[in-house]
Formats: C-alpha cells, sequence, structure tokens
C-alpha cells in the first residue's frame, strides 16, 4: 500500500485521530497535577524528616510496585476494555489523593501512609501506561505514530516542568492540601475526556478464545519479544541506556554541587527539562525518520557524546549545553523505538507485550541508582585526587580535585553508550529490523 503523505492537521480531522487527542489533552492535564503532588510530597517529606534516606523510600514506592505487577497488568489490558481500565486507573489515582486530603485534613499524614498511597498510585500507572500506549496504536495511523509518541512525551515534559514550578510557589502560598485537590481535580477531568471519546478494541487472539492459562499469558509478552531477534535487540539497547542514564541521573548534582550551589544546580535542571521539552516538540513535528531504527540508534550514539561531555572538563557553561543536547536527545530515541513496537506489534497482544517491555527496560534503573553512589565514591573519585592513582595520566587531561571522578565516570558511560549505539548499528538484524518484520506482526505464543 502506497504510503499516505497526509499532514497532521488532515489526519486530526479523522475521528480517531480527534479521538487520540482529546484523550492526550486529558491526559497531559493529569500529568501536570501528578507533577504538583510529586513535587509538593517531596519537599513535605523531606522537611518533616530531614532525610535522603526516607525521601529515597517514597520514590522507591512510587515505582516498585508498578514495575512488580506489570507482567500481570499487560494480561488484564488485552483482555478487558482499555478505555475501561484507562476510567478506572484515573479514579483510583484521584480516590488516593483524596485519601492524602482526608489524611492531612485530620494531621494524620505520615512517612509510611504516603509511601503506602504512592505504591497504590505505582499499580495504578502499572495498568495505565500499557492501556494508553496500546490504545494509541487503534486511534493514530501509521505515519503519524512518531508524532504521537513526541506528543505524548511532550505532556510528560510539561508534567515535568510545570508541576514543580507551580508546586514550588503554591506550597509557598497556600500549603500542601490544595495541590492535592487540584491534582484531584485533574484526575477527575481526565476520566470526562475518556468519557467522551470510543476506543475500539482489538479482535482477540486465538488462545484467548480458547481460554489461555492465566500464567501462559503473564509470560506470553516475554516469549514474544524473545521469538524475534530484533525486538529483543531492541529492548536490551534500551535497558543499557537507562542503566547509563540512571547512574548519570543520580550523579549529576553532585558534580554540579562540588562545582557551584544548589542555585545553579537548579538552573541546569531545568535547563535539562527544556531540552526534552524542545526534543518533543521536535518529535512531534517531524515523527522521526522514516527508518525509525535509525532515529534510535543515531540519537543514542549523540546521547553517548553528551554524557563524555559533561564529564570532560569541570565547566558549568559546558555541563548545561551537554545537559540540554542529552535531554533533547531522549524524546527522539524514545518516540522512535515506540513507533516501531507500535507497528511491529499485534495490537490484540500490546499490553503484555508492552508491559514486559517497560519491565525489563527499566528495571535496570534500579540497579544504577543502588550502583551510583559506591562507584562514585568507593571507585572513581580516590583515583582523581589530588595524589590519586591516575592524578599524573587522566587527571592531567581532565583534571583533579572534587568531582573529577564523577566526571571520569560520566566520560566512560559516554564512550560505552557510543560502542553500544554503533554495535547495534553494525548487526544486520537491528539494521534491518523494520524491513524484515511486517507490520502488526503475529505470532502464536
Amino acid at each position: 500500500m502506497q504510503e499516505t503523505t497526509q499532514s497532521v492537521p488532515q489526519a486530526a480531522q479523522n475521528p480517531r485521530f480527534g479521538a487520540f487527542l482529546t484523550i492526550w489533552f486529558g491526559q497531559l492535564v493529569s500529568l501536570i497535577g501528578s507533577g504538583l503532588t510529586s513535587f509538593a510530597l517531596g519537599v513535605w517529606v523531606y522537611q518533616n524528616t530531614g532525610s535522603v534516606f526516607y525521601f529515597s523510600i517514597v520514590i522507591l514506592s512510587a515505582t516498585l510496585p508498578g514495575l512488580i505487577i506489570s507482567p500481570l497488568a499487560g494480561v488484564l489490558v488485552d483482555r478487558y476494555q482499555r478505555r475501561l481500565l484507562l476510567i478506572l486507573c484515573d479514579l483510583g489515582g484521584a480516590l488516593a489523593n483524596f485519601l492524602l486530603v482526608i489524611l492531612l485534613l485530620f494531621n494524620q499524614l505520615s512517612l509510611w501512609e504516603i509511601g503506602l498511597i504512592s505504591g497504590l498510585n505505582s499499580l495504578f500507572m502499572a495498568f495505565r501506561m500499557p492501556a494508553y500506549t496500546a490504545s494509541i496504536t487503534l486511534l493514530v495511523p501509521k505515519e503519524h505514530l512518531g508524532r504521537a509518541s513526541g506528543m505524548v512525551q511532550m505532556a510528560e515534559a510539561v508534567g515535568q516542568i510545570l508541576g514543580p514550578l507551580l508546586a514550588g510557589f503554591l506550597l509557598a502560598s497556600v500549603g500542601l492540601r490544595p495541590i492535592l485537590l487540584v491534582d484531584l481535580a485533574t484526575f477527575l477531568f481526565a476520566v470526562v475526556t475518556l468519557f467522551v471519546v470510543a476506543i475500539p478494541q482489538p479482535k482477540r487472539t486465538s488462545k484467548e478464545e480458547e481460554g489461555e492459562r492465566f500464567m501462559q499469558a503473564v509470560t506470553y509478552g516475554w516469549r514474544y519479544i524473545a521469538s524475534y531477534p530484533g525486538l529483543l535487540g531492541l529492548l536490551l539497547f534500551f535497558a543499557i541506556l537507562n542503566f547509563f542514564f540512571g547512574i548519570g541521573q543520580v550523579l549529576l548534582p553532585p558534580l554540579i554541587l562540588r562545582l557551584s550551589n544548589p542555585g545553579i544546580l537548579g538552573s541546569i535542571l531545568a535547563i535539562g527539562s527544556a531540552g526534552v521539552l524542545v526534543g518533543s516538540i521536535v518529535m512531534s513535528i517531524w515523527g522521526g525518520p522514516k527508518r525509525h531504527i535509525y532515529g534510535v540508534l543515531g540519537f543514542g550514539f549523540f546521547f553517548g557524546i553528551t554524557l563524555i561531555l559533561v564529564g570532560i572538563q569541570p565547566l558549568l557553561w559546558l555541563i548545561g549545553v551537554a545537559v540540554f543536547c542529552m535531554m533533547f536527545c531522549l524524546p527522539v530515541v524514545n518516540g522512535c523505538s515506540q513507533a516501531i513496537w507500535q507497528a511491529k506489534v499485534d495490537s490484540a497482544v500490546q499490553g503484555r507485550v508492552f508491559a514486559i517491555r517497560s519491565m525489563i527496560a527499566w528495571s535496570s534503573t534500579p540497579v544504577a541508582y543502588l550502583l551510583a553512589g559506591f562507584l562514585a565514591d568507593q571507585v572513581f573519585d580516590p583515583l582523581l585526587i589530588r595524589h590519586g592513582a591516575l592524578a599524573g595520566s587522566l587527571g592531567q587531561v581532565i583534571g583533579t580535585g572534587p568531582g573529577r571522578g564523577i566526571g571520569f565516570l560520566f566520560i566512560l558511560l559516554g564512550v560505552l553508550s557510543v560502542i553500544a549505539a554503533l554495535a547495534w548499528l553494525i548487526s544486520p538484524t537491528m539494521r534491518h529490523l523494520e524491513r524484515e518484520l511486517p507490520d502488526a506482526i503475529k505470532k502464536s505464543a
């Protein structure tokens, strides 16, 4: 079939694409509210405990439960109406926020209750994301999947930028309770947008019609991915990049603080958020290269270059530019990858496949968080102190003293990222992934 050159405005006239835009706008508003609450609760926990450890526990509780339950969520997304699941997840998020408001109203809000409710929200998110992503495939024409992925990431970037900015102002002026109420309202707004649109359901697979055993359904996503070397390679590439990015995410603040002050740190982090937003807008308009795999690996290569630039010299302006460029690359890499998965995986099994995909791709991040501090403090920093083992060699190039060990680690992460991108590009399986796998491939488990 000849590829259409339909523009985005023309596509928007399609009823299904219009439904996507409605859902997208509702999720955009909800993400801004979630950004408000996430930032405000983090500040509240730190102010009331003074402990970074307790703060990290809340972050872990907001991610780990959803990661664990992802395979189960994927099965249910494929078996039940995705629109209904999205509505229930948003209502669940609203209920969780309502509980926080009640606890705060009666001065009963404590750390363990925040952790418990954050874990509950994580479970809702485990269902919400595969249902949302799989629904997009049914609503957006293939030639616009890259743009749609860019729009989804743009919504996430807006939430990450506006949420903390608005929360900082509201915390100082009205306190935590109104912020939670605003987030509650954004969840309900998202529910309304879901009620006014229709999301088509894919035809169920033959195994589902025969009553596939539940545990077989849970493991189906992994078996599906493993049966296609190209998809498995793409997933492993993301797990590697997420690992490197996770280490960098933890170590960027201490690197900057050893050179400057919290004000400069905040400015550079804001610059990074702007990079995500700009990259998302570019991806929304451009849609990525015709061969999306080149977008994944090409911008994955440049991502590695930016990691090297972050660590190469203790210059704040260079770090700021590198962070902007690094964060700009991520929406393009993610958007191109998303377009490949949405085009190549049968819509009837996308819930299971996407859930396993997310679990594996992000499972390397907690490991990165755990290793980052140890690698910086115990391995790399001692190498580049004034009389460290590498002070007389590598230290003559990148400098010695506070933060230079972390800088060396950034360089190493960047080099490994570049090598990984080149290795995957050389592989015929990866380079010809889109050509060798037909659209909406169907394969029995």
